[in-house]
């Protein structure tokens, strides 16, 4: 039983704490507020009773030291007089004997000390008959007969009224103060997280088909409104990408199903055709058609995982120099001559596949549209500003038809296709360019066409040194 104890404990407190953080700001200032209160109010009655109690015994002081005076010069009656705020005084000999008081305990045998000798000593003074704090003061004073001891008490009664009623009064004001507070917070969360819940609920209302939505963005320049444009700006993103997903599924679908059309068409012709001549040519457009179906679920592959690997830096170095060479000379006959033109040797951090497949996609891009001749150049570059270090530039050149401005950012859209119809008999499958950028950009590099007077040149602009300082 005692084992469970600690743990129901837990679940009691666990069921008590406001789940929402409009309760729990309000419930955090209202118990801070009421800290700060308690002390302050414990720090303000102390001092008051300890100031009026300075009083009352300065006062019993100057009383004791009167009596003190008469009792010096033998003057001392039976009977003395009681100042205002003193409550009694008793004068006792060396043997214990009353030898003069005030009227109130006249008759009566000397109080008996109950407390510490220490000058304020509290004594039984049931005999009076009235029950309220009291305050003596002893003073020893000597007289022609011998030593007397003087008790003068005085009464509290005012210390206990100031410090009942300024502890009313905290108390009251405190009430009050916290019950603003908590009210002032409670208005004050919800005015603050009504525009979040407005956020929450659009977020909610939001699904796959209404990305275009956007929600609310408070007027207010705080977190709440930055929060709410980085919202829109990640809907924004996600409606962009989901666009961008759809016309590739729609387009993938259509590249698709063309060749597949015509690969089904050329086999029931095969099968059907009694003449075997025919039938073998049939089947040799059918192994091509195939080929190129191959080549287009391989690209759709790359892209998935060139999309799957986002902005992770491939970090292997690697030779650009010894790549081109390699590459062009397991490339074998090419259709046009290609001129390289290439520096003993060029290091960038990234992945040899890769940077192979860029430089292949550009070499097949730059083949496929050349008259005569390609050139591919590398060269070496310094920082080319302020925070970017060296570069790596990757030229490959072809001298066949010019690109004109408009088409220089279309030809890295997927499937896009300028000349539709040559592309798609020379094999294009209008994902070439847009896989050898989407490498350049993984590899924290840029792909483009430069812009100026000349052949078509291809620019891939790598950095020479990665984030580990390879």
């Amino acid at each position: 039983m005692a084992d469970r104890l600690p743990a129901r404990l837990a679940a009691l407190a666990d069921r008590l704490t406001p789940r929402s953080v409009r309760a729990r700001t309000t419930l955090a200032a209202c118990l801070s507020v009421a800290l700060v209160l308690a002390v302050a109010s414990g720090t303000v009655v102390l001092l008051l009773r300890a100031n009026l109690a300075r009083t009352v015994e300065d006062g019993a002081r100057e009383q004791a030291q009167a009596v003190a005076r008469q009792a010096a010069d033998g003057h001392l009656d039976s009977q003395l007089p009681l100042d205002h705020g003193t409550d009694f005084i008793q004068v006792v000999d060396a043997a214990g004997r009353v030898v003069a008081a005030s009227q109130n305990l006249t008759g009566r045998p000397a109080v008996a000390p109950t407390g510490r000798p220490d000058g304020h000593r509290t004594f039984n003074l049931g005999a009076l008959g009235d029950q309220h704090h009291q305050r003596v003061t002893t003073l020893t004073a000597g007289t022609p007969s011998g030593p007397v001891t003087i008790h003068v008490g005085a009464s509290l009664r005012t210390v206990d009224a100031a410090e009942d009623l300024t502890t009313a009064a905290l108390a009251v004001l405190s009430t009050v103060l916290l019950l603003t507070v908590g009210a002032l917070t409670w208005r004050a969360t919800g005015r603050a997280l009504r525009p979040v819940e407005a956020i929450r609920a659009e977020v909610a209302a939001i699904g796959d088909r209404d990305l275009d939505r956007r929600v609310p963005e408070p007027r207010s320049d705080d977190e709440i409104a930055r929060l709410a444009g980085t919202m829109n700006a990640m809907l924004g993103r996600l409606e962009a990408a989901g666009a961008r997903q759809r016309r590739f599924i729609a387009d993938a679908s259509h590249e698709l199903r063309s060749p597949l059309t015509v690969l089904r068409t050329q086999l029931e012709v095969a099968l059907a055709h009694p003449d075997p001549e025919v039938r073998a040519d049939l089947v040799a457009g059918a192994l091509e058609d195939t080929g190129r179906l191959q080549a287009l679920a391989a690209d759709l592959l790359l892209l998935a995982r060139l999309d799957a690997a986002g902005h992770d830096w491939p970090g292997e170095p690697v030779d650009l120099a010894e790549l081109v060479r390699t590459t062009l000379a397991a490339r074998g006959t090419e259709p046009h001559p290609v001129t390289v033109e290439l520096p003993d040797a060029l290091v960038v951090p990234g992945n040899p596949l890769w940077l192979g497949r860029l430089l292949t996609n550009l070499l097949d891009n730059a083949q496929r549209h050349a008259r005569s001749g390609v050139t591919v150049r590398l060269t070496g570059e310094p920082a080319a500003g302020r925070g970017a270090g060296p570069a790596a530039v990757l030229d490959v050149v072809n001298d066949g038809p010019r690109i004109d401005g408009a088409d220089r950012e279309k030809i890295f859209e997927r499937f896009a296709r300028l000349d539709d119809a040559r592309s798609r008999d020379d094999g294009g499958t209008g994902l070439g360019l847009p896989i050898a950028r989407d490498i350049a950009a993984i590899h924290g590099g840029t792909l483009g066409v430069v812009d100026g007077p000349g052949p078509t040149t291809f620019r891939t602009v790598l950095p020479r040194a990665d984030r580990h300082g390879l």
